[in-house]
């Protein structure tokens, strides 16, 4: 889910922030807390921002970052999540799922996979499963509380408290419009790329879950559909919050979108020195797209969920 990690990264080279960063890639550390040796430090241990890829962990941030700084990260369907995950941890084979369709017949009886799932990672005293709760797990809860759905209530409570957004991947467009609102952003600073980048194809990509199956994920990743249950009810409580004109900004926003993503795919092949001028509109300035801004906006979908911080 890169987009949004692309998003802010932009922000921060487009205004001159100082990013905390990984030394080697685009992690900053997974799944414990970095190490000194992990990132890149400045004078003074001064930061405003990062991108990379990090498991939440709320003192560790807390300790390194502004009392005011706005912590965003964004999520998906769960099911969604679980193929994607299927595909690129190739869990089929560490699960021995030799069937034509893994997705069914692991959703049959996930139960009967949990000791092949689970990872432990003796080195930081970590369990981790990538079929189950994965992104509740990215957002720093416990694998080992899959079963404590009190616990889970109380934390994700405290997850809400912590983050000034959490997007959807399903309804990224609306995401993004309320993140341009709530951080005070121009609409340049949102404009994702529409064309996709680096989609990964799979014979059980596009599989629809029986009812069964869907109850069977439910109880399995139940925390995972408490986190995505909650910040989806979230988020539409806080557009609704902004009043009438919300739907307006968004209509704006997906035909400007769609120009731009147009502009840096197709134009730029004819006429390589060609600038547009977008005219300044009720959300935004005016502003240019040129070579630059497209190369900016260019995303690489991943599966992880990343705590961006700005």
């Amino acid at each position: 889910m890169g987009g949004l990690r692309v998003t802010a990264k932009r922000y921060s080279l487009n205004h001159n922030l100082t990013p905390l960063m990984g030394r080697a890639t685009s992690y900053v550390s997974w799944p414990f807390p970095p190490a000194e040796t992990d990132y890149v430090h400045t004078p003074g241990e001064k930061y405003d921002a990062l991108f990379g890829h990090m498991r939440y962990n709320k003192i560790w941030l807390r300790a390194k970052f502004p009392a005011n700084t706005a912590y965003i990260s964004l999520i998906r369907e769960p099911i969604s999540h679980l193929k994607s995950c299927m595909h690129f941890y190739n869990l089929p084979a560490l699960l021995k799922i030799t069937s034509v369709n893994p997705i069914k017949t692991f959703l049959q009886e996930p139960w009967k996979y949990k000791n092949m799932s689970e990872a432990y990672f003796r080195f930081c005293n970590t369990t981790w499963d990538g079929t189950r709760n994965h992104m509740a797990f990215d957002l720093g809860y416990p694998t080992e509380g899959a079963d404590d759905m009190e616990a889970a209530e109380r934390y994700i409570k405290e997850l809400e408290r912590d983050f000034t957004l959490v997007l959807l991947l399903e309804h990224l467009d609306e995401s993004m419009v309320l993140l341009r609102r709530l951080m005070c952003w121009e609409t340049r600073d949102v404009v994702c790329d529409t064309a996709p980048k680096n989609v990964r194809n799979y014979s059980y990509k596009s599989y629809i879950p029986t009812a069964e199956e869907m109850t069977n994920l439910r109880k399995w990743k139940a925390v995972d559909y408490l986190l995505y249950d909650t910040f989806n009810r979230s988020l539409w409580r806080k557009i609704a919050a902004q009043g009438p004109d919300f739907k307006k900004e968004l209509d704006y926003y997906r035909e400007l979108k769609k120009n731009i993503s147009w502009y840096c795919h197709e134009d730029l092949k004819q006429r390589s020195n060609h600038t547009i001028v977008v005219k300044a509109s009720n959300w935004s300035p005016q502003f240019v797209v040129d070579k630059e801004y497209c190369r900016g906006i260019k995303t690489r979908v991943s599966t992880n969920v990343n705590t961006n911080v700005m």
